[in-house]
């Protein structure tokens, strides 16, 4: 029974475990170069570095382990990039807002942006980056 749910639905959840460690690995690196920077550097260009190495660490993934295309990797790469375009849009005004209106803590604004991300980026990926 497990083998054929795994089988019907093997890439939401192979997204899903591929997510979770982009996830956390995404979260580790704003959160480590946060508090090694944030005394000299502003958390907006923090942000902005740790999302280009989780965006590559997470295109890896998707493409190797959940969606298994071959080829066209710069064009899906760039691809992959517009759809967290529009994320990474969504969450520096959500980012911004939390910090400057509310007084939130950056790496607690980005904990709760992790859930959104996460359906925004399937549909995202599963309909255009990875689409033939």
């Amino acid at each position: 029974m497990m083998r054929k749910l795994y089988d019907r639905h093997r890439q939401k959840i192979n997204y899903l475990l591929v997510g979770g460690w982009n996830t956390v690995v995404g979260y580790l690196v704003f959160v480590s170069l946060y508090y090694l920077l944030v005394a000299s550097v502003h958390y907006l260009l923090i942000w902005l570095v740790s999302n280009v190495i989780s965006i590559t660490n997470a295109y890896i993934g998707y493409k190797l382990f959940v969606f298994k295309t071959r080829g066209n990797y710069l064009r899906e790469y760039l691809r992959f990039y517009l759809v967290y375009g529009v994320s990474m849009a969504l969450n520096v005004v959500f980012l911004a807002l939390c910090v400057e209106q509310f007084k939130l803590s950056p790496p607690v604004v980005q904990a709760g942006w992790l859930f959104i991300n996460v359906i925004i980026s399937y549909y995202g990926h599963k309909h255009f980056s990875f689409s033939a």
